[in-house]
Order: structure tokens, then sequence, then C-alpha cells
């Protein structure tokens, strides 16, 4: 058993020691190298290490949220994202993981072999391997695990920002239910007083009752778009509440969210950027294992050996360069891929802002018109009250002024919307570092 001992000792010693030396012997890209770190005190761990040396993940820390501090939608944002469950951090504490295996894939292995002589007799030595030279695979494999940390990173950002987004979505769908109907009941009460005049002129006898009844399913419309108004801001507060941590039914205002095209990166992209790193690493690793690599290793037990060996993923044949041609082709197409998102992110923060300075443009003409629409009431009131006008002139006039209030209205939170909506492109509804 000592003498076992002594071999496998002596065995992963010298399968480190000719590591060491193929590591050190030269820069080049297909040997086993480790990775190298300052030992400075207090070694920051292999995830800290990622953080430091990625450029997109710096970036997304980097980010910095355009929600005002205490303003409603901060307090809407820090609610939601408090009650998240965060499935995303998981998928990246996983990616972490798998990273930190991979950083050590220089080592040598070591397993069990075990083999069957006879039912009788069980022969059980002790395997050490250690790859010299793979054509740059072991290399890629912790290109790759970074990458796929990358790509986790981005995903929970999004996944983030998604979820403050569908907090916000539910809010300004609440706060645009609660002024639609507060514009509702001002619209009940003058329409009420319509209907009044009109019954007392029924009564009276200076007019019929044709006019009454047209008031009379005015009113209930009215009603009903009040009643729906309602259930909107009751619905829309309930799942917002559910998403949350505590009650935001007090929460009020809706203040302008102050986001542009250019304040930073789509997450599409830079998780089209990550997604093209992982890919080229893939690609390195494909390619390796269709070429013959060189190891070291050996058996300690009842047949002890240690020797050379090349091995190979594919027996090489006539196919093997056009399969090689084929894995080097990924790299074209994952830049392809990177080009074609940055063309449809700034195609998408394009057409929405246009479509913000529409709705905006077309707000400030809604509240001219509905100036101009009480103008006209206030002139027809008053040519009314001299016995100028009937009372179904000035109900048309006051429909028109309605209309444009609950016009504005809708085109105010349409925008809100949209500024949202690119704010959630951009990756900006939340702080990276928060993250």
């Amino acid at each position: 058993m000592g003498q076992c001992s002594t071999k496998t000792v002596g065995l992963c010693a010298a399968a480190l020691a000719l590591a060491g030396c193929m590591s050190g012997a030269s820069g080049d890209v297909d040997s086993v190298t480790r990775m190298r770190y300052p030992d400075a005190g207090g070694t920051p761990t292999h995830a800290d290490k990622i953080n430091a040396e990625s450029a997109i993940i710096q970036s997304l820390v980097a980010r910095r949220s355009v929600l005002p501090d205490g303003s409603p939608y901060s307090r809407v944002a820090t609610a939601v994202l408090a009650a998240n469950a965060r499935t995303a951090e998981s998928e990246l504490r996983a990616a972490q993981l798998r990273s930190r295996a991979a950083s050590k894939n220089w080592l040598p292995q070591i397993g069990p072999q075990i083999s069957l002589t006879s039912l009788s007799s069980v022969i059980t030595n002790l395997v050490v391997e250690q790859v010299i030279y793979d054509n740059g695979r072991k290399k890629g494999e912790r290109e790759f695990a970074v990458a796929d940390v990358e790509v986790a990173a981005v995903a929970l950002a999004s996944d983030t920002n998604a979820r403050v987004r569908q907090g916000l979505d539910l809010y300004v769908a609440a706060a645009e239910a609660r002024e639609k109907f507060a514009l509702g009941t001002r619209t009940l009460k003058d329409m009420s007083h319509f209907e009044w005049v009109m019954q007392e002129r029924v009564q009276g006898g200076v007019s019929d009752g044709s006019d009454l009844y047209i008031l009379r399913q005015k009113l209930g419309e009215i009603r009903a778009s009040q009643t729906a108004s309602a259930e909107t801001a009751s619905t829309a507060m309930a799942e917002l509440n559910a998403m949350s941590i505590g009650d935001l039914g007090e929460v009020r205002g809706v203040p302008v969210l102050p986001v542009h095209a250019g304040l930073a990166q789509p997450l599409t992209v830079t998780q089209a950027e990550a997604e093209k790193v992982r890919a080229i690493a893939a690609a390195k690793v494909d390619r390796a294992g269709q070429l013959p690599g060189l190891s070291a290793g050996g058996t300690v037990g009842e047949d002890s050996n240690f020797g050379l060996q090349v091995k190979t993923d594919n027996l090489l044949g006539l196919g093997t360069g056009d399969r090689i041609r084929a894995i080097e082709a990924t790299r074209e197409a994952a830049g392809r891929r990177v080009a074609q998102a940055n063309e449809t992110a700034d195609r998408t923060l394009r057409k929405l802002e246009g479509q913000i300075a529409a709705k905006e443009r077309q707000a400030t003409e809604a509240a001219a018109l509905t100036a101009q629409a009480k103008r006209n009431l206030d002139v027809f009131q008053a040519q009314y009250d001299a016995g100028q006008r009937q009372v179904m002139d000035v109900v048309g006039v006051y429909e028109t002024f309605a209309r444009q209030q609950d016009a504005g209205v809708t085109l105010k939170y349409e925008a809100i919307r949209l500024r949202i909506e690119m704010a959630e492109l951009l990756g900006v509804l939340a702080d990276g570092t928060a993250i």
C-alpha cells in the first residue's frame, strides 16, 4: 500500500511539473496554460476577477437608473424588485461556479480504473492524466465558461429591467385609469345638470322627451366608462401589489422620465456581444476536438505504467478540413449577429424617439384644442343663457370639450409608456450596482 502511494505521489508530481514546463515554455495559444493572478493580500474570488476583467460586466455595473430618486417610479421599482424571485441570479451563480471549475481544468485529472478479470477477481488502478498540448481546447473551455458568466449577467440585467417595466406599466395603467375616472366624474356632474334642465323643460312643455332620452343615454355611457376606469385602476393596482412588497395604493404622480437613445448601449446588443464571445470560445473547443493532442499519464496499481499518448475526439479523414472550416465560419456568423442586433436596436430606438415626439406633440395639440373647446363652450353657454341656443346645442359643444380632454389624457400616458419601453431597451430602469 505504501509503495502504491509513493508511486501515486510521484506520478502526480511528474504530471504537474510537466504541465508547469509546458505552460511556462512559450506563449503559444494552443498550450495548456493556467490562469495567473496576482498573489496580493486578500485575494479576490474568481467571480470578482471575472467582474473586474470583463468589459461587458463592467458596462452593466456602470449603468445608472433614470428613475428620479424618491419619485413614484423609484418607489414602485424598489417595491417590485424587493419581491423579485431573481431566477436569473441563480443561473448567474451557476455559471460562475462552472467558470470557477473550468479555471482549474489545466490541473491533472485523477480517477479510479476498475476492471473485472473474472467473477472472483477485481483489479483496481488509479489513473492520472495531464494534458500537455490540446490545440487550445482547455483555454477555449475556460473562455467559454467566462463568456457564459457574461451572458448570464446580461440575462440578469434584462430580467431585472423587464420586471421594473412590468411594475411601472401597471402603475401607469392605474394612474391613467384614475385620471380618466376623475375626468368622467366631472363630465357626469355637468351632463347631469343638462339632464335636469332638459327634464324641467319637458315637464314645462317647452321640449319633447326625445332630447331627454338622448341625454339619459349619454349619461349611461359616461357611467359605464367611469365604471370601466375604476375596474381598470383596481385590477392594475391589485396586480402591482401582488408583485410588490407592501401596498402601493397611496403612491401618486407620473413625472417625466429623462431618457434618450444615446444614454446607454441597448441590452440586446450587449447580449449579442456576450453570445459572440461565447460562440467563438465554443468554436475553439470544437476545432481543437478535430485535431490530435498530446497528454501524459498512466496508472498506479497492480499494472503501473506511465507515458505519452496522442488523443483526438474524431478520427482524421477527408472531411476534417471542411469540418474545421465550418467551425471557423461560426466566428463570422457571431459577428454578423452582433451587427444585426445593432441594426435592430437602432431601428427600435429611432422608432421610439419618433413615437415619443409624435405623442408629446399630439398631447400639446390636444391641450390647445381642449382650451379652444372650452372657449367655445363658454360662448355657447352665454348664448344659451341669453336664449339664443338650445340645450342640445350646448350639450354637443360640451361633448367635444370632454372628448378633447380624454384624448389629451390618453396621449399623455402613451408617451409615458413609450419612455418606459425605451428605458427598458437601454437597461436603465435599475442601477447596475444594485443588480
